[in-house]
């Protein structure tokens, strides 16, 4: 199984998780919750990337991609660990429909 720790938290593939994003709009600064299925890790030391996708308003699926040591990031959270997952990248959830594209 792929995962990868970030500060205290041990993320896998196909984890449920809530990524606290910085966002700056002007002088204000606010914090942007992403809540979504961990479809990729991909890359390794610097490089390292993740992608959570949600089930966006209307049905439609929105993908995020952030590095692992983003300074934007404030937390993330494991809402919902994957029970069995054998795939690496769960590309497949992008063909499907309904409350199969969001449980793995």
């Amino acid at each position: 199984m792929i995962s990868k720790k970030i500060g205290e938290v041990n993320i896998h593939i196909g984890d449920t998780v809530r990524v606290h994003s910085k966002v700056i709009e002007g002088a204000k600064t606010r914090i942007q919750v992403f809540e979504g299925i961990l479809i990729r890790l991909q890359g390794r030391g610097e490089n390292a990337t993740f992608t959570v996708r949600r089930i966006g308003t209307g049905g439609i699926g929105v993908e995020r991609t952030w590095p692992l040591n983003a300074l934007s990031i404030s937390k993330i959270e494991v809402k919902k660990k994957a029970n069995k997952v054998r795939r690496s990248k769960l590309y497949y959830l992008r063909n499907l429909i309904g409350k199969s594209a969001v449980r793995v």
